[in-house]
């Protein structure tokens, strides 16, 4: 019937309709016998951890069945994915094999997150396990605490994380295991990553973009991935996509995208057809990167796929109460799910544990001999243990931005200055640092980052074995994939990006959030450079873009990280924004969010000046206040490029309306002081707060970001009900720059509004003339409405401010 769940093992791909000939451009090889040693320690390898990887699923006792199974010997409750397993156990035993013979450093990155019994047991064969956790050592004792605690409270958690050897790439959201491999080979020309993309994964937009990750990789200065798309036919309740395309198909996808594809699928010959294929797929690297290292690059080489055809589940139970687990879905997750309280089940999970012959493979805990044997004697060349995995950061070296910074009282664009920082931090740094951008460079106005580097995109003749820092691909996930990659083996890397689109990555960024806060709480896993976002096209300045242009939700996501990783900065101009650029390229484990401005705007603060506001976070702009802040009937506070020049621009319009009326103006520029104290390592204490805010006058925050989100970082702090907080509201169009400042209740007549409210529940003379100044501002913001409809631009002076230098207190005067 339609939709039905297919019960029954993989029936395999109906033949397609493209030619046969096609499959001339796959890649068929001599499938060369092993040595009779090599091929029985594989053997053995997979055996022994095909075992413990089904056992850390089911076992709480009699670890090595050294009795018969009870009920008691099974956990009370089955966590963990078998179905992949086995598949990813077969890699890592011949990625080994591989390592011994060629002397390589591999990284192995699992697509199939929740294959985490699979890594744990091999982890463990290798020494790696108690080389980072001496309570799974190589012993009786240690393999009794990996298969019993796996999976419970305190013990290893079901899917790749940062806790698991070797691992960078977080195991939960499938999509990002290719991006983030071609991300870690950049700059890395001697790594090896063999990448493992289910064909579940495989059906993700991510994946499918990151097939092109090669033709952004330059042979000459970077590593190499081996990608093996394991296909195995089902999800976790339905058949892949890849799994339904028969060998035909498959080739002429791959070919398309640029890869020389190798079918692994002879199941009675796996080791020598597995040997094969990644002896091919090393060769073809070392012909690809001979010829760019030579100086004579191979225009659009097709490099090696491995497309790999097992069953799911394979080696485990063959049907359960009716029903096919191996080479189906029901062998995803648990293939005997009752084996706690069902007879039948217990007995298929000792027959099934049995089949690997454990008194073989162990004697009293320790893995046999043979099994060893085809681990690399290199502790240092072990999967679990390659340094790049874990202790890779290299230092990089930030220019002075002081030297770049421009006179205040005048305007400059701090994208632009930003790029003149990144070009010379290039020339410092010119392989440990690159920016991820999704063609937006240009219009961010960061193009002075091409003095001296370029784009690198190979396929592009122009650009191609030029070395360019820069790679604009026009995927965010794409860029967040490389990114992660660059970061997590040791390299520092710059994601600017429209502020509207950024949120398109919100969960990658997340995911990666959650192995940075687990690799903090390792032992082993040392810091490593932090995730640096510029936003900018933002909102304020989108308004030829219109209403889809307009949005600052990832703000919000990265505040809602632990305050450990949080990190969100809005320099209010071009000095202060080379301030904060400088910082976060020098700091470690962060999420970094940067929003500004690439339009030209006015500098407040000289380069000293700037220093010491970004080292505070926030503080007092006595220029822009009345009486330098002194005594205030009510604080006005800008958080934004933007959103700060309405509120320095409506204390000024305050003198000239209502001189009376005594205004305190605040910029925050790291938004993190904010949060109550004691939450955040950057918290305001109670008595900075209120030397800052006062501890009883009315405070208006004017906000780039959601106003909810100000009022959730407020809200512990006293006196919060004298609080009043604008933000975006969700409007705009196509419109004029200060028509968006209206239509968001954020412009400086709308701050003048707040202010007098503020001013007259404290001073007598504001509440005498509160109604008419009121009527008067309602009139101006109907003006000004009226001429923006007429004109269609906004009226001449708007943005002008009169400047008056030396009024010390850190910054410029403005005069009526």
């Amino acid at each position: 019937m339609p939709g039905e769940i297919i019960d029954r093992p993989n029936p395999g791909p109906k033949p397609s309709q493209i030619p046969d000939n096609v499959l001339s451009l796959s890649v068929k090889l001599e499938k060369k016998a092993l040595p009779e040693d090599v091929a029985l320690s594989l053997k053995r390898f997979r055996s022994a951890a095909c075992y413990i990887a089904a056992a850390m699923i089911f076992l709480k006792d009699n670890v090595l069945l050294e009795r018969d199974l009870t009920f008691n010997d099974v956990k009370p409750r089955l966590l963990g994915h078998w179905g992949t397993c086995p598949g990813l156990i077969l890699v890592y035993s011949h990625l080994n094999y591989l390592i011994q013979k060629h002397d390589l450093d591999i990284i192995y990155v699992v697509g199939p997150g929740h294959g985490a019994p699979a890594i744990l047991a091999t982890t463990w064969l290798e020494g790696s396990m108690g080389k980072f956790y001496p309570e799974y050592s190589l012993d009786k004792a240690g393999l009794h605490n990996l298969i019993t605690k796996f999976s419970v409270t305190g013990g290893m958690p079901s899917h790749i994380n940062a806790e698991t050897p070797g691992a960078i790439h977080e195991g939960g959201e499938l999509g990002y295991a290719l991006g983030v491999s071609f991300g870690a080979i950049m700059d890395k020309p001697n790594l090896v990553v063999t990448c493992i993309i289910g064909d579940g994964e495989a059906e993700t937009g991510p994946t499918a973009t990151a097939w092109h990750g090669y033709k952004y990789i330059d042979p000459a200065e970077s590593g190499a991935v081996i990608p093996i798309v394991h296909i195995n036919g089902f999800k976790i309740s339905e058949r892949t996509i890849y799994g339904t395309m028969d060998d035909k198909e498959l080739t002429a996808l791959f070919v398309g995208y640029g890869y020389q594809p190798r079918f692994v699928e002879d199941l009675d010959n796996i080791d020598a057809d597995l040997a094969s294929s990644l002896e091919w797929a090393l060769s073809e690297i070392r012909r690809i990167q001979n010829a760019a290292r030579s100086g004579n690059p191979i225009m659009k080489p097709q490099w090696p796929v491995i497309l790999m055809r097992t069953p799911k589940g394979w080696g485990g139970p063959k049907k359960v109460d009716g029903e096919f687990i191996e080479g189906s879905f029901h062998s995803h997750q648990v293939p005997l799910h009752k084996a706690k309280t069902d007879e039948g089940h217990l007995k298929d999970l000792q027959a099934w544990l049995q089949s690997y012959k454990p008194e073989e493979l162990f004697e009293n805990g320790v893995p046999t001999k043979s099994i060893l044997d085809i681990i690399p004697y290199n502790d240092g060349k072990k999967m679990g243990q390659l340094r790049q995995t874990y202790d890779a950061y290299e230092d990089i070296e930030v220019p002075a931005w002081e030297k770049l910074g421009v006179e205040k009282g005048t305007k400059a664009s701090s994208m632009q200055l930003c790029g003149t920082l990144m070009d010379q931090a290039f020339q410092a740094n010119p392989h440990s640092l690159r920016i991820f951008s999704p063609d937006e460079l240009e219009s961010n106005k960061l193009n002075a980052v091409f003095k001296h580097t370029g784009r690198n995109f190979q396929w592009d003749e122009f650009s191609n074995a030029k070395g360019g820092r820069v790679i604009e691909i026009l995927s965010e996930h794409c860029c967040q994939g490389f990114m992660q990659g660059y970061t997590l083996t040791g390299r520092t890397a710059l994601f600017p990006s429209y502020e509207s689109f950024l949120g398109i990555v919100h969960t990658m960024m997340v995911q990666y959030a959650k192995f940075g806060k687990m690799a903090q709480e390792t032992s082993w896993r040392k810091p490593i450079g932090s995730l640096n976002y510029i936003e900018t096209s933002t909102w304020t300045r989108q308004e030829h873009n219109g209403f889809s242009h307009q949005n600052p939700s990832f703000i919000g996501a990265v505040l809602n990280l632990k305050p450990k990783a949080a990190r969100v900065y809005l320099p209010p101009d071009a000095n202060c924004f080379l301030s904060t650029l400088a910082h976060c390229l020098r700091s470690k484990n962060y999420v970094n969010l940067m929003v500004g401005s690439k339009q030209p705007s006015p500098v407040f603060l000289t380069p000293d000046e700037a220093e010491a506001h970004c080292r505070a976070g926030a503080s007092i702009w006595k220029f822009a206040s009345t009486d330098k802040g002194l005594n205030p009937d009510v604080v006005l506070v800008g958080i934004g490029a933007e959103l700060t020049f309405e509120v320095v621009k409506a204390a000024e319009l305050l003198r000239e309306m209502i001189p009376e009326l005594r205004v305190r103006v605040v910029n925050v520029t790291d938004l993190m002081v904010l949060e109550a104290e004691s939450v955040h390592p950057h918290s305001l204490t109670n008595q900075d707060y209120e030397s800052l805010f006062t501890s009883d006058r009315a405070v208006h925050f004017n906000y780039h970001g959601y106003a909810t989100e100000l009022k959730g970082l407020l809200f512990a702090r006293k006196s919060a009900n004298r609080i009043t907080v604008e933000g975006y509201r969700e409007e705009g169009s196509t419109t004029t720059p200060f028509d968006m400042m209206l239509l968001n209740h954020v412009s400086r007549y709308h701050v003048m509004e707040y202010a007098l409210r503020g001013g007259a529940e404290v001073n007598e003379k504001v509440r005498l003339r509160l109604t008419p100044l009121l009527a008067d501002l309602k009139h101006k913001i109907q003006k000004t409405r009226d001429l923006l409809l007429e004109e269609g631009k906004d009226a001449d002076g708007t943005y002008d401010l009169g400047i008056v230098k030396g009024s010390g207190g850190g910054g410029v005067m403005y005069e009526g």
